[in-house]
């Protein structure tokens, strides 16, 4: 059946349908309380930003702006039912829809000029206890900061999730979700009870379902899906619930982890000018072998987290930032001595920073977080299961002291992993890397569309090279282990590129990848939640 794509001068302010009538087939499966909730609400009038509103040139971007959109309309949904509403409409009116929440992919998952419909669910940000579940509720447009703030402020917990506080919890959690707290509480997604999700069956309709971990669940497998699986799969998750393993959520403040009290960080840097070829080679060498000895599960220093950061020679420095929980039996002395072991052989480096601050303050510490939203960006990722190996430290030296290119933001991002995250099994979750030790990314940001040729060209040939003997990306061997879907890139499924002969979804799902096309092929039969990367159906 044909469609015609809706005008793009509709109204902002249009209604997506007077009520439920708006929608051909609604299912809702959910517990009767919150199906009541549901029907009840009279808010079924989204906000739809079209080309010829004020809004519409920030809306049709997202973080990076190397990536310009051009959809006939952003629906700005603020809740379950409007998200219904506009799925159907796009379905009506043949459209392809992308999800946003926070805006920070990497690729033009919502930014491809195919999108004709993007559902913005960013004003989706509520973070409450749900007493009837026993875990909270977190809506996908609740950017990480104001989940840290809300969780601590009324609760004393913490979901271990990433360090941009911009991030939102959409795209972020159904990757996974990592951050500085890792090492010592585990992936975000190790504490996911439950998501819900807005998905489209393969006779058309729109349905609301709800998924737990729940070994009797019979939903179970959508839930697995979002523990790794990637965003924009599946459907659009408008709700995420959280409670730890263990917990049998009575006590709100039990339910989640705690986090520290209080943090030690740290900032330290050598001067390029002193680092040559040798030492660079000694100081990858030590960094590796930390982490080697020091990423077990039960390892003390699962309570530091770090970001060792060589950039390119003409940013002058490389730098390596820490944090410690300063509740840990001699913290500070742990840090001096993760500081000399990376060290070890090198002129001293200068201090930068050294202070301890509240924990909720150190979430906005500028050491860990992401770039801003005016810069363009290209980054490409790696798990690491053991130390670098010789000929790759080589190529890092030979690429970030390339004459040819020079760029201060260009970098490679290698940080602290392992931990707690190896506690758990590599098929409890969609997120199968659970024996790694670092996971880095080169990455470049700039800030002019002169510039993208060299910066992109700058990247792709630098990772590239690091695995030469592997087909240009990293396959799972004895020292590497894919790559986090999180950090998206489109190159991996480019045989220009990724000549292993290892398929991208793969390198991002390993052996859950088969179990994630079925979950397709049940949630989503038309593929009506499709981007450049997409879980395939068959």
């Amino acid at each position: 059946m044909a469609y015609k794509h809706a005008p793009a001068t509709l109204s902002r302010r249009s209604v997506l349908g007077a009520g439920l009538a708006a929608v051909p087939a609604l299912a809702l499966t959910r517990t009767a309380t919150a199906l009541a909730d549901l029907v009840s609400r009279q808010d079924t009038a989204a906000a739809v930003i079209t080309p010829v509103d004020p809004q519409f040139a920030s809306l049709a971007k997202g973080t990076n702006q190397r990536l310009n959109g051009s959809p006939d309309r952003v629906v700005i949904a603020t809740s379950t039912q409007q998200v219904v509403a506009a799925v159907a409409h796009a379905l009506r009116n043949g459209q392809q829809i992308a999800v946003r929440s926070g805006g920070h992919c990497y690729e033009d998952f919502v930014t491809n000029a195919a999108v004709r419909t993007v559902i913005d669910v960013s004003s989706m940000d509520e973070v409450e206890f749900d007493a009837q579940r026993g875990a909270f509720a977190i809506g996908p447009g609740a950017q990480l900061g104001h989940v840290y703030r809300q969780l601590f402020r009324r609760w004393g917990v913490v979901v271990p999730a990433g360090n941009c506080p911009t991030v939102a919890a959409g795209g972020h959690f159904a990757g996974g979700g990592y951050g500085s707290l890792s090492r010592r509480n585990g992936l975000s997604v190790d504490h996911l009870y439950a998501v819900e999700v807005v998905h489209v069956t393969a006779s058309g309709e729109v349905r609301v379902v709800v998924a737990t971990r729940e070994a009797n669940d019979p939903n179970r497998d959508l839930w697995f899906a979002h523990t790794g699986g990637g965003g924009g799969n599946f459907g659009v998750v408008t709700r995420y619930w959280f409670r730890s393993p263990g917990s049998d959520g009575r006590d709100p403040t039990r339910a989640l982890p705690s986090p520290p009290s209080s943090l030690i960080i740290s900032e330290v840097a050598w001067p390029w000018e002193q680092i040559d070829e040798a030492a660079f080679a000694t100081l990858m060498r030590n960094h590796g072998t930390w982490h080697e000895r020091h990423s077990a599960p039960n390892s003390p220093e699962r309570h530091l987290f770090s970001q060792l950061k060589p950039f390119h020679r003409s940013n002058g420095s490389i730098v390596l930032d820490t944090s410690v929980d300063a509740g840990q039996p001699d913290a500070e002395g742990m840090l001096a001595a993760y500081i000399r072991a990376v060290g070890a052989g090198l002129p001293a480096p200068k201090v930068m920073q050294h202070r301890t601050v509240p924990w909720l303050q150190a979430t906005t510490w500028g050491g860990f977080t992401g770039p801003d939203s005016t810069t363009r960006f290209k980054g490409k990722s790696t798990y690491l299961r053991r130390s670098y190996p010789e000929a790759q430290i080589k190529v890092m030296h030979r690429h970030l002291t390339r004459t040819d290119f020079a760029n201060s933001g260009a970098l490679m991002m290698i940080a602290s992993y392992g931990g707690q995250v190896n506690a758990v099994s590599s098929t409890a979750t969609a997120s199968q890397q659970r024996d790694s030790i670092i996971k880095h990314q080169v990455v470049s940001l700039w800030n002019d569309a002169a510039d993208d040729a060299a910066n992109m060209a700058w990247v792709r040939e630098f990772y590239r090279d690091l695995y030469a003997g592997t087909g240009g990306v990293p396959v799972s061997n004895e020292i590497t282990d894919g790559c986090f879907v999180n950090y998206a890139d489109v190159d991996l499924s480019d045989p220009a590129w990724n000549s292993s002969g290892v398929h991208w979804g793969r390198l991002y799902y390993k052996d859950a990848f088969p179990a994630l096309r079925a979950t397709k092929r049940r949630w989503d039969p038309l593929n009506v939640f499709r981007h450049s990367q997409s879980i395939p159906l068959s």
